[in-house]
């Protein structure tokens, strides 16, 4: 992190300062009303240079020292100095940051320490507060929130605790973050809402359930309409490599394999490949397949529920003694066969 994020102008001495051209580059034109006083710009100065249309005023005595929109780097520069010394991206931005979730216009996100006077100023950037900035603080440059706090961060931001369970999910199965490394987080630092929500997500993955898909599969698929839960990430053997089958009922006495399409993933050339030849290869063994994707999971559960059904029942599975269904949004109840 560049060192003008910390100085405060009062107390570092002229020498240690870095240039005005230096501070400028580092800082992508933007600067506080502290640093611009350091550096000897007095009150008609700042007032000439704004009312002359160099210079720009985006957040209380936080200025660009161009005209012109602020590209992103220069509104991340412009959030964490507004917010002071220790303040540090967080929420979205540092998930956006992490590569957590897709960069999208919104106000930059940043907590700081729980003291601070700093206020949110939309629609530049929205303020969060913490007592715990030392112990979840990664200094990258810009500074921002670790992996696994800002997991959780987001976590408790969710409208409702299955919001939470599920961003949970997602987040962590299809990121590099460690899932031990996020349970130790929960374990550090326990948040006072979702607790119970955010600990149900990550013994999801625990078990096996890799993605938020995978999780409405099991919960309004499977539970709901009295379906065995199969068997999850099982490995089979394609032109010599290991690749991973969401979901199969072989423990069931059906040879049945459900793959669930996710949003994204499956749309990737090398990714698509990959699934033909699974494909090829099921065929080629006399398993049954079938394929969903999030749409007919979240949407039509029920349907899907049927179809599954059906296969597995042809495939061999004994549904005697299975457990009784208890989905609200069929019209009838499901009967088992």
């Amino acid at each position: 992190m560049p060192e003008n994020f910390r100085w405060s102008a009062d107390r570092i001495p002229d020498k240690a300062r870095p240039s005005w051209l230096t501070l400028l580059a580092e800082q992508q034109g933007v600067v506080s009303l502290e640093q611009l006083r350091a550096y000897g710009q007095s009150a008609d100065d700042i007032s000439a240079n704004l009312d002359a249309g160099r210079w720009q005023r985006v957040l209380p005595r936080i200025y660009a020292t161009f005209t012109g929109a602020l590209a992103r780097p220069a509104r991340l520069v412009a959030a964490l100095l507004y917010g002071g010394p220790h303040s540090v991206l967080s929420h979205h931005t540092a998930a956006e940051e992490w590569r957590l979730i897709p960069i999208i216009e919104r106000p930059v996100e940043i907590t700081v320490p729980y003291t601070s006077s700093a206020v949110s100023q939309l629609p530049c950037v929205v303020v969060h507060r913490s007592r715990a900035l030392s112990f979840t603080t990664l200094t990258t440059t810009p500074p921002r929130t670790r992996g696994p706090d800002t997991i959780l961060d987001l976590a408790v931001s969710q409208q409702t605790a299955r919001d939470a369970t599920m961003l949970v999910v997602d987040l962590v199965s299809r990121s590099s973050i460690q899932l031990q490394a996020v349970y130790d987080c929960f374990l550090l630092r326990p948040p006072y809402r979702y607790r119970s929500a955010i600990r149900r997500g990550l013994a999801l993955i625990g078990n096996g359930l890799m993605s938020a898909l995978e999780v409405e599969f099991l919960e309004k698929v499977e539970d709901d309409h009295g379906l065995p839960r199969g068997a999850r990430q099982t490995p089979f053997l394609v032109d010599g490599k290991t690749l991973w089958e969401d979901v199969t009922y072989d423990d069931h006495g059906a040879s049945v394999t459900v793959r669930l399409d996710g949003r994204a993933t499956h749309a990737i050339a090398g990714v698509a490949f990959r699934d033909r030849r699974r494909d090829n290869a099921a065929e080629l063994a006399g398993r049954a397949r079938l394929v969903y994707g999030w749409q007919d999971v979240h949407v039509s559960p029920c349907a899907v529920a049927t179809e599954v059904r059906k296969v597995l029942l042809r495939e061999g599975w004994n549904s005697a003694g299975s457990r009784s269904p208890t989905c609200q949004r069929c019209a009838t109840p499901v009967v088992s066969a």
